[in-house]
């Protein structure tokens, strides 16, 4: 367990990227071509975007990559002295190995200042030729127009669950994982379309237990069981008020949940209810609003159990 499994199973090159089979193609035209444009890759967390940018630096400059790429976090370095500064200083050297220029990868690039995306814009100009650009974001929209029109657009999706489970599969044979069948489903459940929580939380759950099972995938998820969930959802509508609250106690305590969090999973769980389309709008309705309750600073246990209570109420006119 001395490695992190995201890094030590990160694919090396494009065509073993899972996924994102429509953004790989044209990437592959670039490093066929072994020239790009300036790139923006936006998308969700955990779906390849920096797999792909270290992918296209190591099929281009070969054993030269680490000389011609540079990996930036812009929420950590964000302001204009940073593209002032360690950007510009990357930039203006020429690149080695023979290459044709150089890559800077910028991480989270929707959190540079304003200011920093002003400055960033005419960097990218003037280092054209031997500089490339790749930014990634979760919201091209905080991304200014000027430097979205520089770069070539790469909308990357979440993962589907068919892949998550081929990429986890992979792991635990090679790992020796011993792992029930029905843990591999909650870990794809847990992870949303996010590989890199999807890999982290086989490992964690491979460092805490020999076999893993479902119980052990959801305490380390911070996610408890939807099957408990929807339970303690069906126990207000038949009227059981105090079981069903007994029941939220157990839950939040059993996996440590917020009350934000259960508040999501209750919501995810209406979906799973035996109830008309009509109910479960109305029942939305409410948790929106003791969602926003929670989250302006309101006591959660109070919302949660006013939430309980609205349910026993719709239960008892004759869902």
């Amino acid at each position: 367990m001395n490695e992190i499994w995201t890094e030590k199973y990160r694919p090396k090159k494009l065509n073993e990227v899972v996924g994102q089979k429509h953004v790989v193609e044209r990437l592959r035209a670039y490093v066929e071509t072994n020239n790009m444009p300036h790139l923006l890759f936006t998308g969700p967390a955990g779906v390849g975007k920096t797999t792909c940018s270290l992918a296209i630096a190591k099929e281009m400059f070969g054993d030269d990559w680490r000389g011609n790429f540079i990996e930036l976090n812009a929420s950590d370095e964000r302001g204009i002295d940073v593209v002032r500064g360690k950007i510009k200083e990357f930039a203006r050297n020429a690149p080695l190995g023979g290459a044709e220029f150089k890559i800077i990868f910028m991480d989270e690039a929707d959190a540079l200042t304003s200011d920093a995306q002003a400055a960033l814009r005419r960097t990218m100009e003037k280092y054209s030729k031997i500089c490339r650009f790749i930014l990634s974001c979760n919201y091209s929209s905080k991304i200014i127009d000027p430097i979205q029109s520089r770069c070539a657009v790469f909308r990357f999706k979440p993962l589907t669950s068919e892949d998550l489970r081929g990429y986890l599969q992979r792991i635990i044979n090679m790992e020796q994982v011993d792992i029930d069948e029905e843990a591999v489903a909650g870990l794809v459940h847990v992870a949303r379309g996010d590989m890199r929580r999807a890999v982290n939380s086989l490992q964690v759950a491979a460092s805490l237990n020999k076999h893993i099972d479902m119980d052990t995938i959801y305490q380390i998820s911070g996610m408890a069981n939807p099957e408990e969930v929807k339970h303690m959802l069906e126990m207000a509508l038949g009227g059981n008020f105090v079981g069903a609250r007994d029941r939220l106690d157990d839950i939040m305590v059993t996996y440590g949940l917020s009350g934000q969090d259960i508040i999501k999973q209750i919501h995810s769980s209406f979906f799973d209810l035996s109830i008309t389309d009509g109910d479960k709008v109305r029942l939305i309705d409410k948790t929106g609003e003791i969602e926003f309750r929670i989250v302006e600073g309101s006591n959660e246990r109070i919302q949660l159990e006013a939430l309980l209570a609205y349910l026993v109420l719709m239960g008892a006119k004759g869902i």
